[in-house]
């Protein structure tokens, strides 16, 4: 999965459609393999983050769960220490 894709799905305050927007852009250059694509597919690509973006916030508003909302911040946290550790450099 591609890293700049965040999870979106029980979080407090609830995930906007900016991010889910900023999902489907990501979810989108990964597939096509275009960072901005050429004005001939331009239409096509800007197609796409539309209706997977449709589809992804009817997918996440059917989901349930019975487990408490996540906090933004305290996960923010974990992912900074998770990579603190991962990129960390090695002691000489």
């Amino acid at each position: 999965m591609c890293r700049n894709i965040r999870n979106l799905f029980n979080f407090e305050p609830p995930t906007t459609e900016d991010e889910v927007r900023a999902a489907a852009l990501q979810f989108v250059r990964k597939i096509s393999g275009f960072t901005k694509p050429s004005r001939a597919n331009e239409a096509a690509f800007e197609a796409a983050v539309v209706e997977i973006a449709r589809i992804s916030s009817d997918y996440l508003r059917s989901l349930e769960t019975a487990a408490p909302p996540k906090n933004r911040e305290e996960e923010a946290a974990k992912a900074r220490e998770r990579s603190k550790d991962r990129y960390a450099r090695p002691a000489s």
